[in-house]
């Protein structure tokens, strides 16, 4: 492909994402970029403090993961309700809100309680936080046309790499020097910051009732709007929430139990582990930007979404998978470093490529309730890994730690092969509109 696509008018009849319109559209960008990290460093905060409240609150490896499981009883449950609203409410008001409720569910552990004040308070959190993936990313996604769609993309989905490895380290000193309660307070300040820059700097994009660019059919105008029904059984959904479920598995056993792991099972100390957690972030961040700029490349040269974009994850995928599964054969805390991080940095940078499929998939009227869906059966890993892990913990003492990146490699292999299996955008299309 030599010439590059038209981009799609807003009713108004001007284009979107040039001139002051594209300022804007990279404004909103890099809000929800810092909206993921605030997200993502609301539910790590538990997992750098893991051995600190469980010397608090007298809690086992079971009923500290018990706890974090908490967080998605209804992340899940909200995330589809709010991605079903997102398609007729304004999703700046949506994320407005999600961030203030942030703010105002860390409050009631911060403030003191036990185990049962905990487990509410992360329950309201879950709750809050469940829709903001998938309204960050067609807020973001709203604002470019399908073939531009992957950098921003991928961009909002580095908000959640970003956001551990910028606040790893502070909240780790936070929690080492004032407590674990304290960690808690600067979160729900850094809420209440980001929602008033969103006020003032926050809008909706136009692309929400355009065409998607490079789709297999012409026009919206020529396109029916399937049935959510007919949306979640085409195969290329089923293929990207299976392997976006593994991903998100890897990502729960980071946030949760991989600090404890590097202390208590690789032996470093509270200062080493909250600077070396880091690293499988740091390496997914570099992953999403390299695959977005392989797959956006792909693309514009003609090659199909089915190559461009579940090839290319199913390959991510499957390297995570090698290397998570490969941990027996190594010895060395150093060593089973390197692979963890390469195994947890390789497998839990699917979300991009999830939602920019799907995105691509659902039509408009449509996109919120599918990426809400999915981003609801994905998260239910959130909710079983945690609890899975600190059974195997409690059972085979810090080996368990082992066995549960041994079963992430698994899982990811499984993601791998529906990835590459499953996903074909323009078959799927194609059956979706006639």
């Amino acid at each position: 492909m030599t010439t590059a696509p038209t981009v799609p008018q807003h009713p108004a009849g001007s284009t979107v994402a040039t001139g002051s319109s594209s300022v804007r559209a990279w404004t909103v960008t890099a809000l929800l970029v810092v909206f993921m990290m605030v997200n993502f460093a609301d539910k790590s905060v538990l997992g750098l403090a893991a051995d600190e409240i469980r010397a608090d609150l007298h809690l086992s490896a079971t009923r500290f993961g018990l706890a974090n499981s908490a967080f998605f009883l209804l992340f899940s449950v909200a995330a589809v309700v709010v991605g079903l609203a997102a398609d007729r409410m304004s999703p700046k008001a949506l994320l407005l809100m999600m961030a203030v409720l942030w703010s105002v569910a860390q409050v009631p552990a911060a403030i003191g309680g036990g185990l049962a004040v905990l487990v509410v308070s992360r329950v309201f959190l879950g709750a809050a936080e469940g829709p903001a993936f998938p309204v960050a990313q067609q807020a973001a996604l709203a604002w470019f046309p399908n073939q531009r769609r992957n950098l921003p993309g991928a961009l909002i989905t580095l908000g959640v790499t970003l956001g551990v490895i910028v606040s790893a380290p502070g909240l780790s000193w936070v929690v080492q020097h004032h407590g674990w309660r304290a960690a808690l307070w600067v979160l729900a300040a850094t809420g209440l910051v980001w929602a008033a820059a969103w006020v003032v700097f926050g809008a909706d994009g136009r692309h929400r009732t355009a065409a998607p660019e490079g789709a297999a059919t012409a026009s919206v105008e020529a396109r029916s709007v399937p049935s959510y029904r007919r949306i979640f059984a085409s195969r290329t959904w089923i293929g990207a929430t299976v392997a976006y479920f593994t991903s998100y598995w890897s990502v729960a056993l980071m946030l949760v139990w991989l600090p404890s792991y590097l202390r208590n099972g690789l032996g470093y100390s509270a200062d080493q582990a909250g600077t070396v957690v880091v690293a499988p972030w740091t390496i997914g961040a570099v992953v999403l930007l390299a695959q977005a700029g392989i797959t956006g490349r792909l693309m514009r040269r003609g090659v199909s979404s089915r190559r461009a974009r579940g090839w290319v994850g199913g390959w991510l995928l499957a390297a995570g998978a090698a290397c998570c599964l490969a941990l027996p054969l190594v010895d060395g805390s150093t060593a089973k470093t390197v692979l963890i991080a390469l195994g947890f940095g390789l497998g839990g940078s699917y979300a991009t490529i999830a939602a920019t499929t799907i995105a691509e998939v659902a039509p408009p009227a449509r996109s919120g309730g599918a990426l809400g869906t999915m981003n609801a059966v994905v998260t239910a890993a959130g909710l079983a890994a945690p609890a899975v892990v600190g059974a195997m913990v409690d059972a085979q003492g810090n080996s368990g730690y082992q066995s549960a990146v041994l079963l992430s490699g698994a899982l990811l292999a499984v993601g791998a092969a529906a990835s590459f299996l499953l996903i074909d955008p323009a078959r799927d299309i194609a059956r979706l509109s006639r």
